[in-house]
């Protein structure tokens, strides 16, 4: 039972990075857009491209189902809502 324990803690707390990872990004291609941050400095240009990696394919999926609203991008806000929810049952249920 406690190898079950550790390693759905472990999964809370991937999740819980990959959350903090989603804010970040959203962030970073706000401050890229609004040009306030350079795409040419080296070390924000790795940052995007390993966050650009890590949470797109996840947002392709939802943007394949939810409708487009033109500028406006709320799939970084329904993932972290399913990700909340997934974490609410984790904890919820006693894992």
């Amino acid at each position: 039972m406690f190898f079950v324990d550790f390693f759905v803690y472990i999964i809370f707390q991937i999740l819980q990075f990959y959350k903090y990872a989603i804010i970040i990004y959203v962030i970073i291609s706000m401050l890229i857009s609004f040009n306030v941050i350079n795409t040419d400095n080296k070390i924000i240009s790795i940052i995007m491209d390993f966050l650009f990696r890590l949470i797109e394919p996840s947002l392709r999926v939802i943007r394949k189902v939810i409708p487009n609203f033109g500028a406006i991008d709320i799939a970084p806000v329904i993932l972290i809502i399913f990700i909340e929810a997934f974490q609410y049952i984790i904890t919820k249920y006693g894992f």
